[in-house]
């Protein structure tokens, strides 16, 4: 929004800013804010920082090292609408007390990516775009503690928790993706999408998805890596927000229900000149270049260890199952949506050919998630490798109608978290290239994965568990 603090500034006096809202991610994905009165507001908070104690946030320094500071990054600037007063915001960098960058930030991990693309001198940049899926709700609640648990939901579309009488039985109320006559969610969606617009998100399209519940998606247009991950983290932000201002809940979570489909987040991408995209070859398989080819067969050949950051969560695990979108076989393919990476065969173009990465979901941190993703890709790219050679197809069929002795030829991915952090833990020297990544923040996520979340599912017992086993 701006490009210089001066800029800034005579915005905030000539609108009458009120408030400055700093935000900053922690290591799992959810901002952290302070706010300041915009009339105490000068150069200094943009040359310097704020102090703030990061201690409390899982994976971050311990108490007596919690100190650091935080600046705005200018460029990130937006208006709040969620304030009750005029109020601007800004996503912010991490530096340690010596003015050194935090290593553990995730925004400077997907910074130092996207300066190993320009330090590999293909005169190319790469440009992301994703997809956001997720349910939107009249009602959610959840409890859980020793002597009780429970979760209930409201979806009026699909007639739980309304008077049956206004509506269709439920029995033949089945929204699918794209469906139109009971689709209660599109003025919902247009405010989000407008308010989007607003923070300078660029909207591609918007429609209700495959999930009878209310799952809808909205699409937006391609940006470059730092920047895609901050409108991730901006939009989050306004489609909760604006969801509770119309009475309604939203929830990203990947498997919120058993009999209805999860929500994933597909990350179209490929890499430009600036006027062409370097992924195209009319004379190459779905139009793909070598440079394509070799990309995608890095992400492949690495997803066990990309679903350890890219699909973070134990219910992440809950959406995979063959005959599905959500993929559970590694192999590439042109239209597949049962593919891990697919080509869509609508973008098969000079312009715009790219491919799309189908695992992961929004339980990642996208600062993270994004730069992995492009750290396996370039290690691809670095090395020339060939998804076919490596056993990764493509393969342009069902493959879950091949006979078992082929379906065997293919590689699974894990189905589990634990399992996925096990293959980070033991593939991550293409995270570590170059020094994107770093040890110390590998074992921290892993670290804070583990503990404080793995172990505190398994300890607790599944409520299907007592349909199964208390009788006995």
């Amino acid at each position: 929004m701006f490009t210089d603090p001066r800029e800034a500034l005579a915005y905030i006096r000539k609108e009458k800013i009120a408030q400055i809202d700093v935000k900053v991610c922690d290591l799992q994905g959810r901002w952290r804010r302070m706010t300041y009165e915009a009339a105490n507001v000068g150069e200094r908070l943009f040359a310097e920082g704020t102090g703030i104690s990061l201690s409390p946030y899982p994976g971050y320094r311990s108490v007596e090292q919690g100190d650091m500071t935080v600046r705005p990054d200018v460029g990130t600037g937006f208006v709040d609408p969620f304030h009750a007063r005029p109020t601007l915001a800004f996503l912010c960098d991490i530096y340690l007390p010596d003015g050194s960058r935090y290593p553990r930030d995730p925004r400077h991990v997907l910074q130092r990516a996207e300066q190993h693309l320009a330090d590999l001198e293909l005169g190319a940049h790469a440009l992301f775009s994703p997809e956001y899926e997720f349910y939107v709700l009249d009602q959610a609640s959840f409890h859980c503690a020793d002597q009780a648990g429970s979760w209930a939901f409201e979806s009026h579309g699909l007639g739980w928790g309304e008077s049956p009488r206004a509506l269709y039985p439920i029995g033949l109320v089945k929204l699918g993706q794209i469906d139109q006559p009971l689709d209660r969610s599109c003025a919902l969606r247009e405010a989000m999408v407008a308010k989007l617009e607003e923070a300078g998100i660029k909207v591609k399209y918007h429609h209700h998805e495959l999930g009878s519940p209310g799952q809808v998606e909205i699409e937006v247009l391609f940006t470059e890596p730092v920047r895609t991950a901050d409108e991730m983290m901006i939009a989050r932000y306004i489609i909760h927000n604006t969801a509770i201002a119309h009475g309604k809940v939203a929830t990203f979570m990947p498997k919120p229900f058993s009999s209805h489909a999860g929500n994933g987040v597909h990350y179209h991408q490929y890499l430009t000149d600036g006027q062409r995209s370097l992924f195209y070859d009319p004379q190459g398989y779905a139009g793909l270049s070598r440079m394509a080819l070799s990309y995608l067969a890095g992400q492949l050949e690495h997803t066990p260890a990309l679903m350890g950051l890219g699909n973070a969560s134990t219910n992440s695990y809950r959406r995979f199952a063959p005959n599905l979108a959500a993929p559970v076989k590694l192999f590439f393919a042109k239209s597949n949506r049962s593919s891990a990476l697919r080509i869509p065969a609508y973008a098969i173009n000079e312009r715009e050919c790219r491919t799309e990465y189908r695992m992961p979901d929004a339980t990642a941190n996208p600062y993270l998630i994004i730069a992995a993703q492009l750290m396996a890709g370039l290690e691809g790219v670095r090395e020339k490798k060939d998804p076919s050679a490596m056993g990764f197809g493509p393969y342009d069929v069902n493959v879950y109608a091949l006979p078992p002795e082929e379906q065997a030829k293919l590689k699974d991915i894990p189905l589990s978290f634990e399992a996925a952090l096990s293959a980070l833990d033991r593939d991550r020297g293409f995270l570590k290239h170059a020094g994107v990544f770093s040890d110390e923040l590998i074992d921290a996520w892993i670290d804070m994965k583990r503990v404080s979340e793995i172990a505190v599912v398994h300890g607790h017992p599944h409520p299907v568990e007592f349909d199964l086993y208390f009788d006995l």
